[in-house]
């Protein structure tokens, strides 16, 4: 059975949202911090200079460039670990065509 909706309020850089949703409340304001965690991070004189908006899309900005290097990451490790099975899948057929060559020699 699905969740049921709820009005969940979070506070990003200083503002106030109001979300219907019908995610977890408690892991919507664990974002809501990560986000706010790298907006301190961008220092008090960012935060003094830029708006709310400029600081959400530094945020954004930084958020996407996590994700495509952990994308890349994952996709290096699929490539890698395709690549071993495939070792260990040759390595068994020829162990296996030995021990048939073994079995039919006379």
């Amino acid at each position: 059975m699905p969740k049921a909706k709820e009005t969940v309020t979070i506070e990003i850089a200083g503002a106030r949202y109001r979300l219907t949703t019908d995610s977890d409340r408690a892991h919507l304001e664990h974002l809501a911090s990560m986000v706010n965690e790298r907006i301190e991070a961008l220092g008090p004189a960012a935060r003094r200079a830029a708006s709310p908006a400029q600081l959400l899309a530094v945020v954004a900005l930084s958020l996407a460039e996590d994700l495509h290097e952990a994308e890349k990451r994952g996709e290096s490790l699929r490539d890698r670990t395709e690549s071993m099975i495939r070792q260990v899948i040759s390595r068994i057929d020829e162990r296996l065509a030995e021990g048939i060559r073994a079995e039919e020699a006379p």
